[in-house]
């Protein structure tokens, strides 16, 4: 039951990487050294990000009954 489409798919693939990267560069990036806890919460954000684009599937979809995948 895939309902992550092509260009979402990768889009939330490149999304999630760079979000998943933040609490582990915030330390050497000045402008996200400031973040503390927030930065695990937004990496967090990036793993769930590239889950729904491994698996095509979004849950967060369900309840609208949208689906940018192929009927």
């Amino acid at each position: 039951m895939a309902n992550v489409g092509g260009i979402d798919r990768i889009l939330r693939f490149i999304v999630g990487i760079v979000l998943l990267a933040v609490p582990f560069l915030g330390s050497s990036v000045p402008a996200l050294a400031g973040l503390g806890t927030w930065a695990w919460v937004i990496g967090a954000v990036g793993l769930v990000m590239l889950l729904t684009a491994i698996f095509r599937f979004c849950p967060a979809y369900l309840p609208f009954g949208i689906s940018s995948g192929k009927r």
